[in-house]
């Protein structure tokens, strides 16, 4: 099958159905009515609309990490891009099957950072700064012994199943870009106050929250494979990796002040996967969740401009008609991963599951499982 992509604009979320998608879509409606109990259908903010109107929730990753580890439901079907999916598998039982669509649909972000590479700079960032492996501690989850200091891998959701395995085996934990900071305090109480943590694949995630936390840039390093690190290990506190995301490193300073002059009185909200000169221009910043509060609990007659994908943007401009919400970045194309979530790949595989397959599986390896729990759990049990 093939997926047009749209015109990069707003303008492309029209709600109005054309006949043959009108009968997909009556067709999952009707296939999930037999599926009853036994399917759960997630999705991700970003997932257009033909898509979002299937979801029994529809969330960030943290939120629909949590939905997933609570259900009970025999089939869970992941609107959203692959290490998502994985994550899910991670968190349910082994008598649950979590598919994804459309198998093609990953994340160039997660791509950034590999096992091999990530397994060559823990090495190497070791050796150079002097900090000790969490790995030879008896209780690696406990605060750090006085006097000892270590590095503390930490994960973005954004990351393959073998890194998250990586994380828990070493100690650390996934975070999400709602609990990114709580998470960081953890990770910090378990290095030690000279101790540092590795952040990877987003840096820019990392530095705004380090920055945020009132950590030097100076102190935050970023590490690139094959290159090694920008700045000094030694005293360094974040050790940065050197991946982004695609679309949002396409918002700028100029497009903030560009909204600014046609409307003095507006608002900017971002996304902290935004690059810092971005997120320190931007009047808030937060995690998909927080910045579709932010724009609920603005006035009637509120003009905001939002730094996120677009999907997500139009949609709170249809959810807001007394507001005027605009993207940041007027241009900007949907995610291109995300978008390979087509209502058609949806129906098939409702269909199969309706016929007895069990299509589109995601399975983690048993030997990544345990590591990648215990890396997932830590998350779920630290606040925001």
């Amino acid at each position: 099958m093939t997926v047009t992509l749209p015109m990069c604009s707003v303008d492309f979320m029209d709600t109005t159905l054309s006949p043959e998608e009108q009968n997909i879509a009556d067709r999952i409606q009707e296939l999930k009515g037999q599926l009853g109990e036994d399917l759960l259908i997630l999705g991700h903010h970003y997932q257009r609309d033909s898509i979002v109107i299937h979801a029994d929730f529809l969330g960030d990753s943290f939120m629909l990490s949590q939905k997933a580890a609570a259900s009970t439901a025999k089939y869970i079907v992941f609107c959203g891009v692959h290490f998502m999916a994985e994550s899910a598998d991670i968190l349910t039982s082994d008598d649950q099957a979590v598919m994804l669509p459309n198998l093609r649909a990953g994340c160039s972000m997660a791509d950034m950072a590999t096992l091999n590479e990530v397994e060559h700079a823990w090495t190497e960032i070791l050796e150079e700064s002097g900090l000790e492996d969490p790995i030879d501690r008896p209780d690696p989850e406990s605060p750090a012994p006085e006097g000892r200091s270590f590095l503390v891998p930490v994960t973005y959701m954004n990351s393959s199943a073998d890194l998250k395995d990586f994380v828990g085996r070493h100690g650390g934990v996934v975070c999400t870009s709602s609990n990114a900071e709580g998470v960081l305090n953890w990770a910090f109480e378990r290095a030690g106050p000279e101790g540092a943590v590795l952040f990877f694949p987003d840096q820019h995630l990392g530095r705004n929250t380090g920055l945020a936390m009132g950590i030097e840039e100076g102190r935050m390093p970023t590490w690139t494979p094959g290159i090694g690190a920008m700045g000094e290990l030694q005293g360094s506190r974040i050790v940065l990796w050197h991946g982004f995301c695609s679309v949002h490193k396409r918002f700028t300073p100029d497009q903030i002040n560009a909204f600014r002059e046609t409307h003095p009185e507006g608002l900017v909200v971002v996304h902290p996967e935004c690059p810092k000169e971005t997120v320190e221009l931007a009047d808030a910043y937060g995690s998909t969740q927080y910045i579709r509060q932010y724009v609920n609990d603005l006035p009637s007659g509120s003009a905001v401009a939002v730094g996120t994908e677009i999907n997500m943007v139009a949609r709170l401009a249809a959810e807001h008609p007394d507001k005027h919400i605009e993207c940041l970045d007027e241009e900007i194309c949907p995610c291109s991963t995300m978008y390979m979530i087509h209502p058609a790949y949806l129906m098939d595989v409702l269909e199969r599951l309706v016929e007895g397959e069990v299509p589109n599986r995601i399975v983690v390896p048993q030997n990544v499982q345990h590591g990648s729990q215990l890396a997932l759990d830590r998350m779920l049990a630290i606040l925001k």
